[in-house]
């Protein structure tokens, strides 16, 4: 099922986002997830690659491969990251048409983060330096595909503005991306000030709030300043409180990702996309508490 079709129920949806395990133990590990996953009847598992401005050319085709066999296997849609970081725009038709092949049926469009070694976002001779561009030849050349893109509750990093982010946005979505996903974020008012904006703005497709299953306060830390989120002062005392005890703080992390996704789906979002960190153990007991 393509994105631009799953959001058509009036009940919500849920959707989980995995990486591609650097070792073959590993990847099997990330089957046995992806068949727990696939049991709570997600609209989509997607995969990523390249995190961090990696360029992995053998990424993509691992990560290609991998939505393949939890699509086969598990008999679920899925969702390939593509990003225009170390792509020439023939390397990105020849993805496309691998994906084809392969019968993924979307495709998370994004820019990318900057290659490594890179402070800025440093375009490809012969690639895209927007996700804007990404999308536009995606709905041009392959119109079969459903597309997603990224939204940011609190402002890409590198934007000037809440303003200009948006229109950043909508230039996506106007050049034909079917739903928004955001990035994490912990403060739901950051979210419904976000899809506030948008709807003002004209943006009419689904935008799916993005939610994090905290595993402990240094990893939450350390993601947040990757990707310019703030951590709540409520979250992070319950953190902090059982520093020490792992348990604990993943219990704390459940707990709190069930709290967001709770008040979300009071304010009527469409379906929640979580960042399972390839753990299925987390997400079951998030679900059991709504």
């Amino acid at each position: 099922m393509r994105i631009r079709d799953m959001y058509q129920k009036q009940d919500w949806e849920i959707s989980f986002e995995v990486f591609p395990p650097k070792t073959e133990k590993g990847l099997e590990s990330l089957f046995h997830t992806a068949g727990q996953l696939a049991q709570h009847n997600p609209c989509f598992i997607s995969g990523t690659y390249g995190a961090g401005g990696a360029v992995q050319d053998k990424g993509r085709d691992k990560t290609l491969c991998m939505l393949d066999t939890i699509r086969s296997r598990f008999n679920v849609p899925v969702t390939a990251h593509f990003t225009c970081v170390g792509n020439t725009v023939e390397a990105i038709r020849a993805w496309l048409h691998q994906a084809t092949l392969l019968g993924i049926e979307n495709i998370m469009a994004l820019r990318g983060d900057p290659p490594q070694g890179h402070t800025e976002f440093v375009p490809t001779p012969g690639g895209l330096r927007y996700a804007s561009e990404l999308v536009g030849l995606i709905r041009r050349e392959f119109p079969h595909f459903g597309i997603g893109v990224a939204g940011y509750p609190e402002s890409h990093r590198e934007s000037p503005s809440r303003e200009s982010d948006l229109l950043t946005l909508k230039h996506k979505v106007d050049q034909g991306a079917d739903a928004i996903y955001t990035q994490l974020f912990f403060d739901n008012d950051d979210f419904l000030r976000f899809r506030d904006r948008a709807t003002a703005l004209g943006i009419q497709v689904p935008i799916i709030p993005g939610i994090l299953p905290v595993l402990s306060l240094s990893q939450v830390q350390r993601i947040t300043a990757l990707c310019a989120s703030k951590l709540t002062d409520r979250l992070w005392e319950r953190l902090k409180s059982h520093e020490g005890d792992a348990d604990a703080q993943i219990q704390v992390g459940i707990d709190y990702a069930a709290e967001q996704s709770r008040a979300l789906l009071k304010e009527g979002v469409p379906g929640v996309h979580y960042y399972v960190l390839n753990r299925s153990d987390t997400i079951r007991r998030i679900l059991e508490t709504l």
